[in-house]
């Protein structure tokens, strides 16, 4: 629901007058308004471990009901009984009261069994499998090297038991260039995996190509559907490079041109129910992003309800929020809405310029900046 609030300049008659230069006034200022909203949850997190973890997980648990938890750790989480004891690392981390639920991840390898994917399923605690190509992003050097030759008994099994598979879609060739992946991974990947298992729930995660909505807007049965990140709405390319090197605008997959940016806020404000959330909010301490072979990963959690809120405002489509952020998701995966409620107020507030803990800094996205949107929760 949104609401205006009311201008104090409503009297009338004999009062016309006596407001007149006031109500000039007041036009000249921004329109304060509020969107009470479901509260909505994050599609693909990462939370790490240790101190990381400890540092991190207030601020997506102050804004998110749910979160699917993305298993790259070292070592990765690639059976459900470590996915169980990272979930209790997670909620021991959690601030007192906090109502937050760590959605688990299984990390596909080319030597997981098809029982494990049973066993995921009977935990209760584990909601998908997680395929990383060997090489493709942080802590992914333990990921998939040949998906149809030593996966497909796996991917089969999640089918049995409608488990989804979250694509980090790009492939890893070093002949291809970096812009190129994700484009190539849907034809040489994505396309046939879905030919032949068409029943298969897939995500593709953190799509940054027009090439990617298309795509996800082409397939039907309500198979396939994508998150969407902060940064891939808000940034093209060009943000690594302005004012020089811009260490903590990169992530993987990179930002791409302005085409495919716009291509992309067209497709979530356009009201499809196959984007959702996802911020893949990635935290790295300050010494690593800015360094000689600085990190993949940007750190969205404090400001993402902000930034969503910021798109779809400037594209005259907030009435289409809500089911982004909080309806989509979880319609995909089969769980219930959230009943909990958020309330977004237009009120001008700064970003930190970093987040200080005893192992360092850690720099949130937009770092300094002005945001015009606030989540308050009822």
């Amino acid at each position: 629901m949104i609401k205006s609030l009311a201008s104090p300049c409503s009297g009338a008659g004999s009062q016309k007058l006596k407001f007149d230069r006031s109500c000039k006034k007041v036009k000249q200022r921004a329109v304060r308004m509020e969107l009470t909203i479901t509260q909505p949850d994050d599609w693909h997190l990462h939370l790490r471990d240790g101190d990381l973890l400890h540092a991190v997980v207030p601020h997506s648990a102050s804004n998110f009901r749910r979160a699917i938890v993305m298993p790259n750790l070292k070592p990765p989480v690639t059976t459900t009984s470590a996915a169980v004891t990272y979930r209790e690392s997670i909620m021991e981390a959690l601030p007192h009261g906090s109502s937050f639920d760590p959605l688990m991840t299984l990390y596909l390898t080319d030597k997981t069994h098809p029982h494990e994917i049973k066993l995921a399923r009977e935990s209760g605690v584990v909601y998908a499998v997680k395929l990383y190509p060997a090489g493709a992003t942080t802590n992914s050097q333990d990921g998939v090297t040949d998906l149809f030759g030593k996966c497909l008994p796996v991917l089969e099994e999640m089918v049995k038991q409608n488990m989804p598979l979250l694509v980090h879609g790009e492939v890893t060739d070093p002949n291809i260039d970096v812009f190129d992946r994700e484009k190539i991974f849907i034809e040489t990947v994505l396309q046939p995996l879905i030919q032949r298992l068409p029943q298969l729930k897939v995500v593709m995660e953190h799509i940054t190509t027009m090439d990617a909505v298309s795509f996800v807007q082409s397939c039907k049965g309500g198979f396939v559907g994508a998150t969407v990140t902060p940064q891939h709405l808000l940034l093209n390319r060009n943000a690594l490079f302005q004012g020089g090197l811009q260490p903590h605008n990169y992530c993987l997959p990179v930002l791409k041109r302005e085409i495919h940016r716009e291509a992309i806020v067209k497709a979530v404000t356009s009201g499809s129910k196959k984007f959702f959330l996802g911020t893949d909010s990635a935290p790295h301490e300050r010494r690593r992003k800015e360094s000689s072979c600085g990190c993949a990963g940007i750190y969205s959690a404090p400001v993402a309800l902000s930034l969503y809120a910021k798109v779809f405002d400037e594209a005259g489509a907030l009435d289409k929020l809500e089911a982004f952020t909080s309806f989509n998701g979880p319609d995909f995966y089969g769980l219930p809405r959230n009943s909990s409620k958020i309330t977004l107020k237009k009120a001008p507030w700064k970003v930190p310029e970093a987040f200080s803990f005893s192992f360092g800094d850690i720099v949130p996205m937009f770092a300094g900046e002005t945001l015009q949107w606030q989540p308050f929760f009822e």
